[in-house]
């Protein structure tokens, strides 16, 4: 009895079942009209336009949100960070042969990662989720207004180069924006007098200072203010530092960059508010990159310094104040793909303001590799989302 806006409806969209059976045939759907039948005319067979594909099944997701069902209490927070894996990188040739040949092509298709990902974020009931890897058109057409029906509130930077960027949610029953810091770091390096010190120390080092200002890699900074307790706020940063494996030292360099402008943030506009800082940073825990975050301090003779050979090597010791410290500890892995497996997301704390309440387990090795790697059927990015809650001291 169904109406033609109906039929069409369900021959444009993919047709989802979990019959594995059903998989590969065209679906014709026969449409017989009831009372409305002087409206809709005889009945009619309307064939889907592609075939009958497998739905996803148990997904990596569904035991994980059995510990968020329930948003966290008035002086606790959930954060999420979590590349998911931007669909202007999915839909390549090289992704679909080389980078991600074990996953089904239909599984990279923008629609379906993008249904995968809104009930994914949507069953974490979070208060803070900082994402890397996100079109503008996802944010704009899909995130934020499935999001926002859930009560988060959605801010985006973009990588002009890229056309994709950093978002950041926030809970608005719980946060108000008091006000965004969003930088790119080579604009950043150049004209912003914090900076000079590490400018002019660079301009020793031509080749990597040409690198760093080549990489259109931003950092996203939002300060939130408690709306249960005004007299708490909070400095929330987000970013996607340098991608290259051999990248070391342009990640140190972009991380100063971005522990100073937090710095000048939460210290000099907003003294001593905590800091929750999340990211893709590239880097695993025995990275320079993630040493100097965690202790404070690079020494100048690091190996991360000549990470691409003595051509590029840029000696230079760096300090920051913060003392801060991995939510989620150093997992074996936050990404996993055919050819690579390592922990390279982190959501780093203030750990004189906050500490850690619980860690939302990471899925089993044995749901993550189910279809071999990431993304699948299952799972709609390449990294996996990080999730803690928090308290503050």
């Amino acid at each position: 009895g169904a109406g033609p806006a109906w039929v069409e409806a369900a021959a444009a969209e993919r047709v989802f079942t979990p019959c594995n059976a059903l998989v590969g045939l065209r679906l014709k759907l026969r449409c017989t009209p009831g009372d409305g039948a002087q409206r809709y005319g005889p009945p009619r067979e309307v064939e889907s336009c592609g075939p009958v594909e497998a739905g996803p099944g148990a997904c990596t997701f569904d035991s994980r949100h059995l510990y968020t069902k329930k948003v966290c209490g008035r002086g606790s927070v959930r954060a999420v960070s979590y590349n998911i894996l931007a669909d202007t990188y999915a839909q390549t040739e090289f992704s679909r042969t080389v980078l991600y040949p074990y996953c089904a092509p239909y599984a990279l298709e923008i629609d379906y990662r993008q249904n995968l990902l809104k009930k994914e974020l949507a069953g974490y009931s979070a208060d803070l989720i900082c994402l890397q890897e996100v079109d503008k058109s996802v944010f704009v057409d899909s995130l934020a207004p499935a999001l926002d029906a859930f009560g988060l509130e959605g801010l985006f930077k973009i990588k002009e180069k890229q056309h994709e960027g950093l978002a950041t949610f926030y809970r608005r029953d719980k946060f108000s924006l008091l006000s965004q810091h969003d930088i790119a770091f080579s604009e950043a390096l150049l004209s912003d007098p914090l900076h000079k010190e590490l400018c002019d120390k660079l301009a020793e080092y031509p080749l990597v200072r040409e690198k760093v200002l080549q990489r259109s890699s931003v950092l996203q900074v939002s300060v939130l203010q408690s709306e249960t307790d005004p007299s708490r706020k909070i400095c929330v940063a987000n970013t996607h530092l340098y991608w290259h494996p051999k990248g070391g030292n342009i990640r140190l360099i972009q991380i100063a960059i971005a522990l100073s402008h937090i710095k000048h943030v939460a210290c000099d506009l907003y003294p001593s508010i905590p800091v929750i800082f999340c990211g893709d940073f590239n880097s695993t825990p025995s990275s320079g990159t993630y040493s100097f975050i965690n202790s404070g301090g690079i020494a100048e003779d690091h190996e991360d310094w000549v990470s691409n050979g003595e051509e590029e090597r840029c000696n230079m010791p760096l300090t920051h104040p913060f003392k801060l410290q991995s939510a989620c500890g150093e997992p074996a892995y936050t990404n996993y793909v055919g050819g690579f497996h390592g922990c390279l997301d982190y959501i780093f704390i203030d750990k004189n303001a906050l500490e850690v309440e619980q860690v939302i387990p990471l899925p089993s090795h044995e749901e993550v590799t189910t279809h071999q790697a990431l993304p699948s059927v299952s799972h709609p990015s390449d990294h996996i989302a990080l999730i803690c809650d928090l308290k503050w001291k």
